[in-house]
């Protein structure tokens, strides 16, 4: 597979449909309005996307032992008027399951969590993945009625900041599932 791009409508930017740039992420959840963000160390995207958000000083990082305890502060900066994402590891979602629960699905609160899923094989979709844990989030998050969306590539990133401002907009969570390791700045 050799690098192709396309010019997005009304971007001037390249658009590789075989890699994943961090720097557009986090551009894009720039533009939702995010600037706090809280994180669980995550190797899948740790290269990409938690090491320059740590050093941008547009971001507050907050660093958090467990997942289920950011989806307690994203909830608690939601009412005061905050944006906040949460970045972690599919691992981390399936552990704090009553959480993502009680917190963003039945009290309607704007959760957006950027979830890496470290492991599954680019290019192949999550229900397709050899891993059964991968290969359960979606069906999880249907379940729960959790909007989610697949960023795989550059070409995915458009749905990044619509999909973060809808979940503000009408107080309902979100998953923004990694596929792949995104490229460091």
């Amino acid at each position: 597979r050799g690098r192709q791009s396309r010019r997005p409508p009304g971007q001037g930017m390249e658009v590789f449909l075989d890699r994943l740039s961090g720097d557009r992420i986090i551009e894009a959840v720039k533009q939702s309005g995010v600037r706090t963000v809280l994180t669980v160390p995550d190797r899948m995207t740790e290269a990409g996307l938690l090491k320059p958000i740590t050093a941008d000083p547009e971001f507050r990082q907050i660093r958090v032992c467990k997942e289920d305890e950011a989806l307690g502060i994203s909830a608690a900066l939601s009412y005061s008027g905050q944006r906040a994402m949460l970045l972690f590891q599919y691992t981390g979602l399936l552990d704090s399951l009553n959480a993502v629960r009680a917190i963003a699905a039945e009290y309607s609160m704007p959760i957006c969590m950027m979830v890496g899923l470290h492991g599954k094989e680019p290019g192949v979709l999550p229900a397709e993945s050899k891993h059964y844990a991968i290969r359960i989030i979606e069906p999880i998050l249907d379940t729960m009625g959790i909007a989610r969306h697949l960023i795989e590539t550059d070409a995915d990133i458009p749905k990044i900041c619509p999909a973060i401002v809808s979940a503000y907009e009408n107080s309902k969570p979100v998953a923004l599932l990694i596929g792949r390791s995104p490229v460091a700045p």
